[in-house]
């Protein structure tokens, strides 16, 4: 095992995958000799050269259409959209083009793309930076959506997405990148998409959650157990298309009591959805509504707020306490 940061480990699961599968090509803004705004694939093309990882115009458009030509002709493309918040500029090339891809061509051709990109608040970006607009992705059929809270995920469902044949969008929280590290496998493991994963658990509430929200959900539990005794059991999505919808199902039969929580602005999110599904399927269970703890419903503010704006543990303790009160 190697002690690696978030940003390592992605690194390390593109250097697998590459070394493994001569199909793979890793391409985007500034990814070759730079080795990208965060340095994800820095040492890459000195490694595997420059017809395997490539710089491309600043036209997240144009990165896209490459993409899906190469995805069709056999390769594994791993594209890098800088920046979330741009990812307008390649929409329609996601959810127009590369997601119906499968479908339209009657399973004859498919696009096995990973569009990779960073995202998430917390660490003082300019604007358009930091938008979590991961319901976006959410709601365009044939897309899987990952998003990973820790090292050891992140290799292993990189690697997992790599080689699935369908697109992937891979969201890296950037507040998470060199926060902290963990102990991840040498070599080439997979994390399965789809699967969540219980981080704590617990018998009184289920807090359900990703990304750097894990970390923020698990400090409020932490607390709210030496305060009140209370025992939450926090599940880690790691995907939120597709949802694994019997892990929180079965935790919240459990507990009877639930809490999603969520970085994104609280309209129309993921959140919105698992409580969906959660009141279609679980509803008798229920001892509490199921409630949101979110950004509030505003374009992402300026780096001199963002602190007051984001999720933070007293809030998701507010929203735990309010179900346990109910």
């Amino acid at each position: 095992m190697a002690q690696m940061t978030m940003i390592q480990a992605i690194t390390d699961a593109m250097r697998v995958e590459l070394k493994r599968d001569p199909s793979v090509l890793v391409f985007g803004e500034d990814v070759g000799k730079n080795g990208g705004v965060f340095r994800a694939t820095e040492g890459l093309q000195k490694e595997f050269g420059e017809d395997r990882v490539f710089d491309t115009p600043l036209a997240e458009s144009g990165i896209g259409g490459l993409a899906i030509g190469l995805g069709l002709k056999g390769f594994r493309p791993v594209a890098e959209i800088q920046f979330f918040g741009f990812v307008f500029e390649v929409f329609d090339s996601i959810a127009a083009q590369a997601a119906r891809m499968r479908y339209r061509s009657g399973g004859r051709y498919h696009s096995p793309i990973v569009f990779r990109s960073p995202f998430g608040g917390g660490v003082k970006t300019p604007e358009l930076h930091a938008d979590s607009l991961e319901g976006l992705m959410l709601q365009t059929p044939g897309l899987k959506v990952i998003i990973p809270s820790n090292p050891y995920d992140a290799k292993g469902l990189l690697i997992s997405a790599i080689r699935d044949n369908d697109p992937v969008v891979f969201l890296e929280h950037m507040k998470l990148y060199r926060s902290f590290r963990g102990e991840v496998p040498e070599g080439e493991y997979t994390v399965p998409i789809g699967k969540a994963n219980i981080v704590k658990e617990g018998s009184d509430i289920t807090v359900i959650t990703y990304g750097a929200m894990v970390h923020t959900s698990l400090k409020a539990a932490e607390e709210l157990e030496k305060s009140r005794g209370v025992k939450a059991e926090v599940i880690d999505l790691r995907t939120i298309s597709p949802l694994d919808i019997d892990t929180i199902l079965t935790s919240v039969k459990k507990t009877n009591r639930a809490v999603v929580v969520q970085e994104a602005q609280k309209t129309s999110g993921a959140a919105a959805e698992i409580i969906a599904q959660i009141n279609e399927r679980a509803i008798l269970h229920l001892e509490a509504p199921v409630i949101r703890v979110a950004s509030p419903d505003t374009i992402f503010p300026f780096a001199t707020i963002e602190d007051q704006w984001l999720p933070d543990p007293a809030r998701v303790i507010e929203g735990m306490e309010y179900v346990l009160n109910f």
